[in-house]
């Protein structure tokens, strides 16, 4: 290590603190220095790397802010802090290693939720206080892998279909592959313009029962009637098209990610914070968390890396 003052080499000068930091010391003019640490994220981040772990685990396993603030003994705001600072990095993670991806059978879906307020209460006042009401999940499911390609968040219409859709183009390989999704129009122009060279492309509609000779009840699920399948374009498998396992990812994206949880307060109040929380749970779904029943993470199971990352691994990289 070089003396900042006299640019002459320095020696070593023992440890400082519990975590033991190299200290130098410039045999010029005494001066001594720590050695430089890598800080998380490569941001101003001042908290050890020890207590950042622990509020993003905190984090990806389902906590509240307000809950990870009182376990990790910090204020509300430093979570938000470090949730803003590794959701704007998992993105660049997520762009940088799921590229070229090989798939066969990709299931695509969306997930509501709300920003702020309902759509039916939005009103020109709240939105001036930044609520946006509607918000809308686009996740892009492998089936074989359990990977999510892609991911987008925005409001549901053909817009951000499109933009969804040329997600996908980015992280798959050249190539054909089925694509199965539900009845919403705009996935058809989307793909038919952003995939026609890649996609077989089926649409999976599943009927239930309208339940008139029964008392309405708002959260019990509707009697299954039958599933119906069409080829839209190509030739893809309908035997194989379906939507059950993205329906079943966004399940777990509902269990462990607090701010899509149904009837409670832990809904997001800024488009921003629920952007990177959903920025980190998907790159800690792809690369640390060990799938059930493929006994590896997906992205081990889409060949993309050869070990299961943690929590630490996941800041070293971003």
């Amino acid at each position: 290590m070089t003396c900042h003052n006299c640019r002459l080499e320095m020696v070593k000068a023992g440890f400082f603190g519990k975590c033991r930091v190299q200290r130098w010391k410039c045999q010029e003019c005494a001066k001594r220095f720590s050695e430089p640490q890598q800080k998380p994220f490569g941001a101003d981040v001042r908290l050890p790397r020890e207590k950042v772990c622990m509020i993003l685990n905190c984090l990806v396993e389902g906590n509240s802010v307000r809950g990870t603030a009182r376990l990790c003994d910090v204020e509300k705001r430093t979570v938000l802090n470090i949730l803003t600072l590794a959701g704007e990095a998992c993105e660049r993670l997520f762009e940088k290693q799921v590229r070229n991806v090989r798939v066969h059978d990709l299931e695509l879906d969306e997930v509501w939720t709300y920003v702020g307020c309902h759509q039916k209460r939005l009103t020109p006042e709240r939105i001036e206080r930044g609520m946006v009401g509607d918000a809308y999940t686009f996740i892009g499911l492998e089936r074989t892998s359990k990977l999510v390609v892609a991911w987008h968040l925005g409001k549901r219409d053909r817009v951000n279909t499109e933009d969804f859709i040329s997600k996908i183009r980015w992280a798959t390989a050249p190539g054909w592959f089925d694509v199965s999704t539900d009845a919403f129009q705009p996935y058809e122009t989307a793909i038919d313009a952003g995939l026609y060279d890649r996609a077989n492309y089926s649409q999976v509609v599943k009927l239930f029962s309208n339940r008139l000779d029964r008392v309405s009840e708002s959260y019990s699920p509707a009697r299954f009637v039958c599933v119906q399948k069409d080829a839209v374009s190509g030739r893809p498998d309908l035997d194989r098209a379906g939507t059950s396992h993205v329906e079943r990812k966004n399940g777990t994206l509902r269990q462990w990610c607090k701010r899509l949880t149904r009837l409670t307060y832990a809904f997001s109040k800024k488009w921003e914070n629920l952007k990177a929380a959903l920025a980190l749970h998907f790159a800690h779904y792809n690369f640390c968390r060990v799938h059930g029943s493929l006994r590896i993470t997906p992205a081990m199971a889409a060949g993309i890396t050869d070990r299961v990352w943690a929590i630490e691994d996941l800041i070293s990289t971003l």
